[in-house]
């Protein structure tokens, strides 16, 4: 079945263009474009009382939208941000030890990667970073490493963006998380949306980050967090937003929401919470669930890693498949190649209009809505063309 219709602005701006790389930077349905022209008309349309509108209507029902998606118990948890990065920058602002021990892995995105190294420099954290491979004892080592060390964050993410690898154990790192630390936070960039994620029994006790700009298909500046109740009730990097709502903190200082709340910023543009909106309203009117588009995008998924075994898709037989997809729906929307040729593949295969994506060695094959079974024969041709 194809869900091209849904992608016909999008698809119809490059009509030869093959984009396999849904997990980098995903196209935006149609419905984007509606809710990106509603968000300017009822900006002007309300001028200073705009206000109103997006704390009174458009945050409340993203905040909804993301609850049902993660299967939270309120949707008062959920605050947003403009980027994943603000909120690593308030949740260490928390910590009230200093240098900030940190657990987390050789693997995580540039966001964190480049802020802790950051951090080191200036004598602001001690991070103790697992290594990632070998996978197959991985989550053993980390949460050995978990249960030995004096953290007061441990980091890890749902799915890893190099390699599609995913982390299935964080019940077992919420069962270490307490209030006075450690805080566990989970980066579920390339989980939220991308599979079926139910955060029900482990909320009360993590972190969760992620945002619209891939599996969301809302484009960047909405980023989110689901902040846990008593958890980093203080943060010392705070914006002038988090001064409304239900109010506590000591007398004559400063005070901070008891809700997800606590963590909001400053003035921000909210016209990605729109397009947010507008792509979940989408997708419960064509009645397509995480999981309905999970199967579509693995069934696409399958068909071209068949191909690539079978040695129809030219040089990425020589490669290693990091990801294989055999069939378990809490996976990466991405096949993962490791080859020393990775960024000469990707040159390749984007002088031929097919947009893929490199992390280092890794080219990555990411799989979505806005394909269908031709585009996946047409990528298969393509590549024994190519490569």
């Amino acid at each position: 079945m194809s869900f091209k219709p849904l992608f016909s602005r999008a698809l119809g701006l490059a009509p030869k263009r093959l984009h396999f790389a849904a997990h980098s930077h995903h196209l935006w349905p149609d419905a984007s474009f509606d809710a990106h022209e509603r968000a300017w008309l009822e900006a002007n349309e309300h001028a200073d009382r705009k206000w109103d509108l997006i704390f009174g209507e458009v945050v409340p029902t993203a905040q909804a939208e993301v609850a049902k998606e993660l299967n939270l118990p309120s949707p008062d948890s959920v605050v947003f941000s403009p980027n994943t990065h603000d909120f690593l920058i308030r949740l260490h602002s928390g910590v009230e030890r200093r240098p900030v021990r940190i657990l987390s892995t050789d693997g995580e995105f540039h966001s964190f990667r480049r802020q802790g190294e950051r951090w080191e420099e200036a004598g602001q954290a001690v991070i103790q970073r697992i290594a990632a491979k070998p996978f197959g004892d991985f989550a053993d080592r980390f949460i050995a490493a978990a249960k030995a060390g004096d953290h007061d964050i441990i980091l890890i993410s749902q799915v890893f963006f190099r390699t599609g690898r995913t982390f299935d154990r964080m019940a077992e790192l919420a069962a270490l998380a307490r209030p006075e630390g450690p805080w566990v936070v989970i980066d579920g960039y390339h989980g939220f949306m991308a599979q079926p994620t139910d955060l029900s029994d482990v909320a009360d006790r993590v972190f969760y980050l992620a945002g619209g700009y891939k599996y969301a298909m809302s484009g960047e500046g909405a980023g989110f967090l689901h902040a846990p109740p008593g958890f980093c009730p203080r943060p010392v990097v705070t914006g002038w937003f988090a001064e409304f709502g239900d109010l506590s903190g000591p007398p004559g200082g400063v005070q901070y929401r008891a809700d997800g709340g606590r963590f909001w910023g400053a003035t921000s543009d909210f016209t990605a919470l729109y397009r947010f909106n507008g792509v979940r309203r989408m997708l419960a009117e064509a009645e397509l669930t995480t999981a309905d588009v999970s199967a579509h995008a693995h069934g696409l998924m399958q068909t071209f890693q068949q191909a690539v075994g079978d040695g129809l898709a030219g040089r990425l037989a020589e490669a290693v498949l990091l990801n294989p997809f055999n069939g378990d729906p809490a996976r990466a929307r991405f096949l993962a190649f490791r080859h020393p040729d990775a960024a000469d593949w990707k040159a390749r295969l984007m002088k031929a209009d097919i947009v893929t994506d490199v992390r280092d060695d890794v080219v990555r094959f990411g799989f979505g809505l806005y394909q269908d079974a031709d585009d996946v024969e047409r990528l298969i041709k393509a590549c024994a063309q190519a490569l």
